[in-house]
C-alpha cells in the first residue's frame, strides 16, 4: 500500500471510533434521559396529588373544628367533595406499580374510610344534647386524621425515596452513557500513539537516514548505502536516490579521468614543442 492508502486507513480507523463512540454515548444518554425523566415527573405528579388529598381533608378537618365552635343555631355542616378525591386517588394509585407504593396507597384509602364514617356522625353530635362535640372531635374524629395523616407521609416518604432511586439511576445512566465515549477517547490516544510510532519508524527516522546518507556523500564523499524496507513511495524515493548517487559517484570518476588526459594531453603537446 501506498503512503497516502496507510495514512488515510489509520486516520479513518481512528475518526470512525471516536464517531461511532460518540454515537452510541448520544443514544444511550438520550434513551436513560427520556426513560428516567418520564418516571421522575411521574413521581412529582403522584406526590402533587397526594399533597392535596391531604390538604383536601385537612381544610375539610378543620371546616368541623370550626362547625363545632359556633353555636348550635348558627352552625352549618361542610361538605367535602368525595367524588372529587376518589378520582385524584384512583389516578394516583393507579401510577404506582411497586408493591410497597400500593400497599401504602391502599392504607391511604382505608384510613381515610374510616376517617369520613366518623365525620358523618357530625350533625347528630351537634344536634345531641347528651354528647361533647369537642370531646367527640379530639377524642374521635382527631385519631382518626391522624392516622389518614400518617397513613399521606408515609406514602409521599416511598414516593419520595422512589424520586431519589430514580435520580440515583438517572446520575449512573448518565455516567454509564459517558463510558462508550471515554473507551474511546482511550483507544483513540492509544491508536494515535501507535500511528505516530508507525510514522516515526517507517517514514521519518527512513528519511532522517537518507539525509544522513546524502549529507555523508556531499561532505565526506562517502557511499550512499542507506536501505528503506517496505514497497511504498519511500523505497522509490530512497532507490531513486541511490541511483541519483551513484550516477554522480560515476561522473565524477569520468570528469576525473577526462582531466587527466587532458592534463596528460597538454604535457605532451608541449614536450613536442
Amino acid at each position: 500500500m501506498s503512503m497516502r492508502v496507510k495514512l488515510s486507513l489509520g486516520l479513518g480507523a481512528i475518526a470512525a471510533i471516536l464517531l461511532l463512540s460518540s454515537v452510541i454515548s448520544v443514544l444511550e444518554y438520550r434513551r436513560m434521559s427520556n426513560y428516567v425523566s418520564d418516571l421522575i415527573a411521574a413521581d412529582i405528579n403522584s406526590i402533587n396529588k397526594a399533597q392535596q388529598l391531604s390538604a383536601a381533608c385537612e381544610e375539610y378537618n378543620l371546616k368541623i373544628l370550626a362547625t363545632i365552635g359556633v353555636e348550635d343555631t348558627l352552625y352549618v355542616l361542610p361538605s367535602f367533595d368525595s367524588v372529587a378525591f376518589m378520582t385524584e386517588y384512583n389516578a394516583l394509585r393507579s401510577s404506582f406499580s411497586s408493591e410497597p407504593t400500593i400497599a401504602a396507597a391502599d392504607s391511604v384509602i382505608s384510613s381515610y374510610s374510616t376517617y369520613m364514617r366518623t365525620s358523618l356522625d357530625l350533625e347528630n353530635v351537634i344536634k345531641s344534647d347528651f354528647i361533647d362535640s369537642r370531646q367527640w372531635f379530639f377524642e374521635r374524629l382527631q385519631p382518626d386524621f391522624q392516622d389518614f395523616r400518617a397513613a399521606t407521609e408515609n406514602l409521599n416518604n416511598l414516593i419520595y425515596k422512589d424520586l431519589k432511586d430514580n435520580s440515583e439511576t438517572f446520575q449512573a445512566g448518565f455516567y454509564r452513557s459517558i463510558m462508550p465515549g471515554i473507551v474511546s477517547v482511550g483507544v483513540g490516544l492509544l491508536l494515535v500513539v501507535l500511528l505516530l510510532f508507525f510514522i516515526m519508524s517507517y517514514y521519518v527516522n527512513p528519511i532522517c537516514r537518507m539525509e544522513d546518507g546524502v549529507d555523508n556523500y556531499l561532505k565526506f564523499n562517502k557511499r550512499y548505502t542507506c536501505t528503506v524496507d517496505g514497497d511504498d513511495e519511500l523505497v522509490a524515493i530512497n532507490n531513486g536516490v541511490s541511483e541519483i548517487v551513484e550516477e554522480n559517484i560515476e561522473l565524477k570518476k569520468r570528469l576525473a579521468r577526462l582531466r587527466e588526459e587532458r592534463e596528460k594531453f597538454i604535457e605532451t603537446s608541449e614536450n613536442r614543442e
